[in-house]
């Protein structure tokens, strides 16, 4: 019996210090949240010079396809927004999906969700950015698919953390 408990505890400590070894040097650094937050400071800077062509050209062409009237509802972004954009800051909500080799072909398909607060001179708003950095099946989906915001004052469930409805294109106010 100690024969095959010794065996066991050999076998189990060389699988172990076999593992550790693998992971020495290989260090896997996830900057989604820069990358993130980068995206944020482009979207900001495009609602404060009100430039359409800058945001939507933000937006995956995927995005652009499936999105209802995409056009309007940028126009009604910068409406929407009443002020001056005073600051940003990340609510800390980063989420998303790293998917390599799901469906077996070798794609990678990478998606990254981010959560934020405006304050303008007048209001404090909620914004949900979902996007894709990487998609290697389908490069048309790289870029930003959902931009979702919606006043303090209409936010649902403010003891939650603001995630919007995550369809393609702006949706404002849900």
């Amino acid at each position: 019996m100690k024969k095959i408990f010794l065996v066991f505890l050999l076998i189990a400590s060389i699988l172990l210090l076999c593992s550790c070894e693998k992971g020495v040097g290989r260090v896997i650094v996830d900057d989604s949240d820069k990358k993130a937050d980068a995206r944020m400071e482009q979207v900001i800077k495009a609602i404060k010079a009100k430039d359409k062509d800058t945001l939507k050209s933000m937006f995956s062409k995927q995005a652009l396809s499936e999105a209802d009237n995409f056009d309007g509802s940028l126009n009604a972004l910068f409406g929407y927004i009443q002020g001056d954009i005073q600051s940003w800051k990340s609510t800390g909500g980063y989420g998303g999906s790293d998917e390599k080799n799901a469906d077996g072909s070798g794609n990678r398909k990478k998606e990254v969700d981010s959560t934020y607060t405006i304050t303008t001179s007048k209001q404090k708003y909620h914004v949900a950015i979902y996007e894709y950095t990487i998609d290697t099946a389908n490069p048309d989906n790289v870029g930003v698919y959902s931009l979702c915001i919606v006043n303090e004052k209409d936010n649902p469930d403010s003891e939650v953390v603001y995630w919007g409805d995550g369809k393609a294109g702006v949706n404002i106010g849900k």
